[in-house]
């Protein structure tokens, strides 16, 4: 059997015995994400399938709206220092798999289609591809309609995958979760099956889909509700016939609006609710909220709703990252970190993955500046620091924090406070008194003149009083 173009032995690659896909409520689990609504709904292809549901218009662009805002951040690899502080590294064993993850996509196609099928499908299966070391250099996204997580008899995790020509994979295969980065949606049933927002909102979105078709035929039909022609008194069959082929060809399809003449006390009565009467567009506007509520994206983000008044960007974008964006991020990072081996010291040191969250929650300019310099003015930040946050080049001198130096500490101003007088002019120190000379020397050198110049001005200078100053 060949696997990502190595021949694996079946002997060696023989899962145990006994494997069973995991069960809900007495059944197994089918990795379709949205059921039938009744009882043969499939016949009349009334089913409701992701592909069909995604026809909708909330649907599709919640979908993708997550995966592209997610996707159009950059995966950095990171190092923690001994202060706890993670800082980009790049090393040869992990950043290049993280740049170009497989041979056919970049990295933002890549976590595009990671969420779209976590989205729909509620699971996630990524393939990892070795080289001779055991490190990853690729990862394949693998089917989710197409792969099935097993469950041995102690416990024991596996997959089994379909024949993926894109993955290298020849023929139907189960392999260990060991290569495997499995991302689940929330698990509500079984901890190895995530559950779709889709099977919360799949009836919501067919229901705007079927309003959406009726108002398609009724605008076909020129705006005009279907109805009947009703008589005063009883007509036979052929009479209603001919009504009825005289009606169809007169005034519906191209010829709908033209003025009809009745008599014989013939009288037109509509069996259909216009647009005003069903409230279609209240109809529709429910729909495509309930829609964004199960994917918990602000309805005003995909056009069901009217931009909040509120102009403060930063805020409503952080708000759609803490509700919508914060844990499907953190949870592809986890798997990364385990699904790359980077859980745990690597040579003394720690590395981990992490979204750059810049590309996703940018300021204007105008706030953009005024934050960077506000953190620098505060030490919080080097001036090189904040420059490249803005994409210019470090300088000289630019590395170390800065603060103005008329900011004391508490405990300093408290001991200056502490004195008797805190405003009192503290007085030089006393220059000490010369040396006398020695009734041997006959002369004073220069120096010591000078020096006792000093101390006889020193005496002046205290013997007269210094002004206070006003309380």
């Amino acid at each position: 059997m060949r696997l990502l173009g190595f021949e694996i032995s079946r002997t060696k690659a023989s899962p145990p015995a006994g494997l069973t896909q995991p069960a809900t409520r007495g059944r197994d689990w089918y990795p379709l994400t949205v059921r039938e609504p009744y009882t043969g709904a499939w016949q009349r292809n009334d089913e409701l399938r992701p592909e069909t549901v995604l026809a909708y218009n909330a649907v599709y662009a919640c979908v993708t709206l997550i995966a592209s805002d997610i996707s159009k951040m950059r995966v950095r690899l990171v190092e923690q220092d001994k202060n706890g502080i993670w800082s980009e590294v790049d090393v040869p064993a992990f950043s290049p798999v993280l740049r170009k993850p497989n041979r056919y996509q970049n990295r933002i196609k890549f976590i595009e289609q990671w969420m779209v099928c976590k989205l729909l499908h509620g699971n996630t299966y990524v393939l990892k591809q070795r080289d001779l070391r055991g490190v990853v250099v690729a990862m394949y996204i693998l089917d989710p309609v197409r792969t099935k997580p097993l469950v041995s008899p102690d416990g024991a995790v596996w997959y089994q995958l379909a024949k993926d020509n894109l993955a290298g994979i020849e023929n139907s295969v189960v392999v260990p979760a060991s290569e495997i980065i499995h991302d689940t949606m929330v698990p509500l049933f079984h901890p190895l099956c995530g559950v779709s927002p889709l099977i919360a909102c799949g009836l919501a979105a067919m229901q705007g889909l079927s309003i959406q078709g009726n108002s398609t035929t009724f605008f076909e039909n020129g705006a005009m509700p279907g109805g009947v022609l009703t008589a005063p008194g009883t007509i036979d069959d052929i009479t209603a016939t001919r009504l009825k082929e005289h009606w169809e060809k007169n005034y519906s399809g191209n010829n709908a609006g033209k003025v009809a003449v009745l008599g014989d006390g013939l009288k037109y009565e509509k069996m259909v609710m216009t647009a005003v009467e069903s409230q279609m567009i209240e109809q529709l506007k429910w729909t495509a909220e309930t829609v964004c509520s199960c994917f918990h994206v602000p309805p005003y983000m995909v056009g069901a709703a009217a931009a909040p008044a509120y102009n403060n960007i930063e805020a409503l974008n952080q708000q759609y990252y803490s509700q919508c964006l914060q844990a499907p991020i953190e949870s592809i990072e986890l798997c990364l970190d385990e699904g790359l081996g980077l859980a745990g010291k690597i040579d003394g040191k720690t590395y981990g993955t992490e979204f750059d969250l810049d590309d996703l929650l940018r300021m204007d300019t105008a706030t953009q500046y005024k934050t960077i310099g506000d953190g620098i003015g505060a030490a919080l930040l080097t001036p090189n620091e904040g420059r490249k946050k803005i994409g210019q080049k470090p300088l000289k001198g630019g590395d170390t924090a800065y603060m103005q130096q008329q900011n004391y500490s508490l405990e300093a101003l408290n001991k200056r406070d502490a004195k008797e007088d805190p405003f009192a002019t503290d007085k030089p120190a006393a220059l000490p008194a010369p040396k006398p000379a020695s009734a041997e020397d006959s002369t004073i050198d220069d120096a010591a003149k000078a020096q006792l110049a000093a101390w006889s001005l020193q005496k002046s200078l205290d013997s007269l009083p210094l002004p206070r100053l006003a309380a």
